[in-house]
């Protein structure tokens, strides 16, 4: 059965805390799934969460601390363990490649699942293209090389179903007309247009470790769904400015003018006991669309299409 959603497996910034694990978040897309900064603890996390190896057909890292990579030895080595039926890619800072090959060699483990290194230079763009979406990167700012990720489906079109009855198409010509994108009937060719809209592809975008920038704002354009790091509070801005990451506030505003339909809030300091403080200051600087505050182990569906 496909499905798009998110499973949050950590949640903690650089100290896990009792309730809070290392970074970790699965994105299942139709039958595509992509593991986004295991941090320390994330195979045992996926355990807990119901996530397999065989699940993972791509892992993206946005930089190389460790609260964003450490757990990519464990994760590694079970998707030989469990030699898992595909190959899979790693996508991940060129600049990162020493950390990459430690993390990835850490011990002694047979190696049975084709792995491919893709390591990402420059200011990003198009790392991959599948029939089901396109996967993007954009350079953000922090004190090491960090990149975002954004999965954007193609464009489609719906199909009206009134409109294929006005016409009497039914059955196999559905296909054809679909498959073609005309169908001659009765004397005249039929489009595709004609009986379908417009339907606009999905988009997805992980922004993790940064600063305000082109690149944030650039990957969270007209996200259905946008999964940003928020370490601290709006009254700690200084401290987030210093150590490159982003308030609250300042993400729910990020989130606002890029037009984005449901934000999850992460990668939390342990310096904040109360969540709900998140929440508060995103709803104070204005974002009005779904919010979640984001806590390990839950699932976070993709919106349904506009």
């Amino acid at each position: 059965m496909s499905a798009r959603e998110l499973v949050v497996l950590g949640t903690a910034s650089q100290v896990p805390t009792r309730h809070r694990n290392h970074n970790g978040y699965l994105l299942r897309w139709d039958g595509d799934g992509l593991l986004f900064d295991p941090g320390e603890g994330t195979q045992r996390q996926m355990l807990r969460a119901g996530v397999a190896a065989h699940d993972i057909d791509r892992i993206c890292v946005t930089h190389f601390h460790g609260d964003h990579s450490l757990g990519l030895a464990g994760v590694i080595q079970r998707i030989n363990l469990d030699k898992v039926p595909h190959p899979v890619a790693a996508h991940y800072p060129a600049s990162g490649q020493r950390f990459f090959e430690r993390l990835r060699y850490a011990t002694a483990y047979r190696e049975t699942v084709p792995l491919t290194e893709r390591p990402i230079e420059g200011e990003g763009g198009v790392i991959a293209r599948t029939p089901a979406y396109t996967l993007e990167t954009a350079r953000l700012s922090h004190p090491v090389e960090s990149y975002g990720y954004r999965l954007i489906e193609p464009d489609g079109r719906r199909i009206l179903p009134e409109r294929l009855a006005a016409l009497g198409i039914r059955g196999a010509d559905i296909g054809r007309l679909q498959r073609d994108g005309t169908l001659e009937r009765d004397g005249r060719t039929i489009a595709l247009e004609e009986v379908s809209e417009a339907r606009p592809g999905q988009r997805f975008a992980f922004v993790m470790d940064t600063r305000l920038c082109d690149g944030a704002y650039a990957l969270a354009q007209g996200c259905d769904l946008l999964v940003i790091e928020s370490t601290f509070l709006d009254e700690d801005e200084p401290l987030a400015v210093e150590y490159g990451h982003l308030t609250a506030g300042q993400a729910a505003r990020l989130a606002t003018d890029a037009g984005v339909r449901h934000l999850v809030l992460t990668h939390f300091s342990q310096r904040y006991g109360d969540p709900c403080d998140f929440e508060r200051q995103a709803r104070a600087a204005g974002f009005e669309g779904e919010l979640t505050v984001a806590q390990d182990l839950m699932t976070v569906a993709v919106p349904k299409r506009r």
